[in-house]
């Protein structure tokens, strides 16, 4: 039984009413060629998406992407930071703190329209305070037009990189979309996503019958996978980013990219080893020139106060994952920019 409980205006109204001011249009289709050259190859920089697991309150996200934007300007000749703006939280039982879109106040109960009021107002004001366009994961389809105007960048997760829905949305984007690798590992299940993702589609979405052209600049992200008992499986080591390079090869896909998530499966959530798992990467880009030709940027997980708390009691401190520290991320992307 499905009780109803608030009517969620259509995208468009909700546009409407809060777009996208013009001077920060242009700013935003600058960033999008940026990232979209990486991805596409015509530009030899890397891509870091780096930011807080999930932007549970506006403050401290504002805080750290204006660091962010003061960064850019020292890297920008190399990298391409994009902030994590993260406003959906994938829960694998299902319950917890669901993001800022469905669960605008962490400690209330969930509130969708306010929410979805909350995550733009957020993402402008970080647009005009730093210059610089965010990315989200895509959790619910039918809910991203209500920020892809927004968004330079969007993730399709582990959880759903098989579901088809989201293979057929990301199909219609108009930005570059990550398809990370199954909870499995399999990396042809994740070859399959970016193919449909980058084929044209005929769907039903939000009552419509909708086609698409399919989107060239969907590409892979490798996260590490979990085995059957639960056990984390790095999938950032050369061979097997080799071994991606080579499936990529062999499908025809269009601009082969892979983006490396330093955490996740990758670190086991031990944040810290985000740095090392940068510096091995960056080695091997050195080291094989296909390697670096395929591997195009790094999701990092940062903050401005290193780790996680349980409630949101410590100013710019995870509350879901543990994160970097302003300090090292600083660090970290000035390395990776002098390595470039």
């Amino acid at each position: 039984m499905f009780e109803k409980q608030i009517k969620i205006p259509e995208p468009e109204e909700i546009l409407a009413s809060m777009p996208l001011p013009a001077s920060l249009k242009k700013i935003k289709a600058e960033r999008d060629k940026l990232v979209s050259d990486v991805i596409s190859g015509k530009s030899n920089k890397l891509i870091i998406i780096v930011g807080p697991c999930s932007a549970h309150e506006a403050s401290p996200v504002l805080d750290y992407v204006e660091r962010l934007g003061r960064l850019n300007e020292k890297v920008k000749d190399k990298l391409v930071l994009v902030p994590r703006i993260y406003t959906n939280k994938p829960r694998t039982r299902g319950v917890g703190y669901k993001g800022m879109f469905s669960q605008p106040d962490p400690a209330k109960s969930e509130d969708i329209l306010k929410g979805i009021y909350a995550i733009r107002e957020l993402n402008i004001k970080a647009i005009e305070a730093s210059g610089l366009s965010a990315a989200d994961e895509m959790l619910y389809p039918a809910n991203i037009h209500y920020v892809d105007d927004l968004l330079s960048y969007i993730a399709v997760g582990a959880r759903s990189s098989e579901n088809q829905l989201h293979r057929l949305v990301a199909s219609g984007i108009d930005v570059p979309v990550g398809v990370k690798n199954p909870m499995s590992g399999s990396v042809m299940v994740m070859l399959n996503s970016i193919y449909a993702a980058q084929s044209g589609q005929v769907f039903k979405l939000n009552g419509w019958q909708v086609k698409t052209d399919g989107n060239p600049l969907a590409h892979a992200i490798l996260r590490g996978a979990v085995d059957g008992y639960g056990n984390d499986i790095p999938n950032f080591h050369y061979e097997t980013v080799m071994q991606v390079v080579e499936g990529y090869s062999k499908s025809g896909l269009k601009n082969p990219a892979i983006i490396i998530d330093a955490n996740h499966s990758n670190s086991s959530k031990k944040y810290k080893q985000q740095i090392r798992i940068c510096e091995e990467v960056m080695q091997n880009r050195l080291y094989d020139g296909d390697f670096k030709r395929n591997v195009k940027g790094f999701m990092i997980e940062s903050f401005i106060e290193e780790g996680n708390q349980d409630e949101d009691k410590v100013y710019g401190k995870s509350i879901t994952d543990p994160c970097l520290g302003w300090c090292d991320t600083e660090r970290l992307i000035c390395d990776i920019a002098e390595k470039v």
